[in-house]
């Protein structure tokens, strides 16, 4: 990847709920399956993407921890599909000078897999080009009780009292530690909701909605959220 070219105006974080593979795929005639191999291709497009209008942080939803409870075919594929995309991951980051960190719990993921985001991250921590975070059996929710259990331990230990418990505390104990939060939150496919997604990184981060399905967004598409983006006037709770 190129040196980023600087827009006024353009969101250094941007978070992604990739939606509508499934509904694409249907649209196209084909299986779900086919839906999220387009979307994962989609994925690596935007990085691209992203990094040449001069985004630093790319975060996109991959796999939830309710995604568990979608059907065993279904979920196999997509563990298939992300083992496929792990085989030239590294390659890929280097080439791109891309520094990858996968949030969530992957403790649940079959050990090779676990094995090559681990690879992953430790081959690619010294990159400074995008900072790409990938979602992989990650809650919001789930992320927050992991971080509370962390700091109950220090305050049952005495390392820490229960009276210096701030919210950088907190921060630093979730999943995105050391990262900005996120400036623009982009779901595709006209949901409304967050889906358990980044809630404490997300509290005064902008929603920009979109009835394209996540395998037709592409440059066009980032670029109307950042337009859309840079309109908004971003007071985080204070009065200008």
């Amino acid at each position: 990847m190129s040196e980023p070219k600087i827009i006024p105006g353009v969101p250094r974080h941007v978070a992604i709920i990739l939606d509508g593979n499934g509904r694409w795929a249907k649209a196209h005639g084909m299986p779900r399956s086919y839906g999220h191999v387009q979307g994962s291709k989609a994925v690596e497009d935007m990085c691209e993407i992203a990094w040449n209008h001069g985004i630093e942080y790319l975060t996109v939803y991959a796999f939830s921890t309710e995604n568990w409870k979608r059907s065993e075919e279904e979920v196999g594929a997509l563990m298939n599909l992300l083992r496929n995309y792990m085989k030239n991951s590294i390659k890929r980051a280097m080439d791109n000078n891309m520094h990858v960190k996968v949030l969530g719990d992957i403790r649940r993921l079959a050990p090779d897999l676990q094995k090559s985001i681990l690879d992953l991250e430790e081959a690619t921590k010294e990159n400074d080009g995008l900072k790409f975070q990938i979602a992989i059996n990650y809650g919001g929710r789930d992320e927050i009780v992991r971080a509370v259990e962390e700091i109950a331990m220090l305050v049952k230990a005495g390392t820490v009292a229960p009276e210096e418990i701030t919210e950088d505390m907190i921060s630093a104990h979730l999943d995105t530690a050391g990262m900005p939060d996120p400036d623009l939150l982009i779901r595709t496919s006209g949901e409304m909701r967050t889906s358990n997604f980044l809630p404490w990184q997300l509290a005064y981060t902008e929603f920009y909605v979109t009835d394209t399905y996540w395998p037709d967004f592409g440059e066009k598409e980032l670029e109307k959220a950042i337009e859309y983006y840079s309109k908004r006037d971003r007071r985080f709770g204070g009065v200008k």
